[in-house]
């Protein structure tokens, strides 16, 4: 019974969740591309921690959406997560890049990935960390 009341309390913090996400999306310095994301990071405690992408002019040095939510929560302690919402104007929402799938899989391996369109927030996918990274490095 305890693990069906965890997927139904989940299930209720989805639609939060990518909200949430959608408005760290408004916080984005996208000068370059236009392309804003934001994301929210959802952890064992309950507390929701948000970000959105910043970009360089040397896009390598441009971060995105998912690495400002988890880079915040890791230095304010965080440590388990249960879900990552993702939220950018695309149609079936923006899938994290490689570095962002890399970094999950070593801070938030467990973690459910909701993805969506910031024009449909209602559409969300449903992804795990594994399906998005299945063979990440392990140091």
């Amino acid at each position: 019974m305890a693990g069906k009341n965890k997927r139904d309390n989940l299930t209720r913090r989805k639609s939060e969740l990518v909200r949430a996400a959608a408005r760290a999306r408004l916080g984005a310095v996208a000068p370059y591309s236009k392309f804003k994301v934001g994301a929210a990071l959802l952890t064992a405690s309950g507390a929701i921690v948000t970000g959105a992408n910043v970009e360089s002019a040397s896009y390598g040095l441009t971060c995105c959406a998912e690495r400002v939510a988890l880079f915040t929560a890791l230095t304010r302690g965080e440590r388990n997560f249960v879900a990552v919402a993702v939220v950018a104007r695309m149609r079936g929402g923006a899938m994290p890049c490689g570095a962002c799938r890399q970094l999950l899989a070593e801070y938030a391996p467990r973690a459910i990935v909701w993805i969506a369109d910031a024009r449909a927030l209602g559409a969300i996918r449903e992804f795990s960390v594994r399906d998005l990274l299945p063979g990440a490095f392990r140091f």
